[in-house]
Parts: structure tokens; sequence; C-alpha cells
């Protein structure tokens, strides 16, 4: 099963005005309710810093980072979502990729 094709992971930190992370959690929620529909998507799952809840960490999973890269970035929702989070994030977030080399259970 080595040749099969791996998802594509992206880890997307965000870091919420203060006060804001609240607000920030539910705008995600919304989002990530339309991001489900799309084609190529596997999972999300949002975390939250336990000890400061400004900080917002989402794992996703995707089939298709090209994908991801392109389409799933142009997509209304998204825009939508980047134009308005000037009012409860400090900046951009920050984008990494990653591929699962190993899944430990």
């Amino acid at each position: 099963e080595t040749d099969k094709a791996q998802n594509g992971i992206v880890l997307i930190k965000f870091k919420a005005q203060p006060e804001m992370g609240g607000q920030t959690v539910s705008e995600l929620n919304n989002l990530i309710e339309k991001v489900k529909e799309e084609p190529n998507f596997v999972s999300i799952k949002l975390h939250v810093d336990p000890n400061d809840n400004t900080n917002i960490l989402l794992y996703e999973e995707w089939e298709d980072l090209e994908y991801y890269n392109n389409e799933h970035m142009n997509t209304e929702h998204l825009q939508g979502f980047m134009s308005n989070s000037v009012n409860f994030l400090t900046g951009p977030p920050e984008i990494s990729f990653w591929q699962v080399k190993r899944v430990f259970k």
C-alpha cells in the first residue's frame, strides 16, 4: 500500500484579537460547514488552546492539495471569511503543509 497517494495535511494557526476567541471559533464553525461541501475535503479538526482561547489551530485533511491551493482558496465562502477576518483576527494565519509518514495507534 506504499504507492497509494497520501492525503495532504494542512495546519492553520490563527491568532484572534483579545477577547475575540469565541467569535473566531464561531466564524470558523460557519466557514467549515461550507468547506465540508467542497470536493476533495476529508476532515477538519478545530483545536483551541486551553490556556489562551485566542490561539486556534485547524488540522485539515484534503485529498488534493492542488485543489486546496487553487479552487478552495478562491471560493466565495473563504474569500468572505478572509475579508471579514480583520474584525476578529490579528492578521493572516500561519499555514503549513504536511504529509503523513506513519500512523501510530
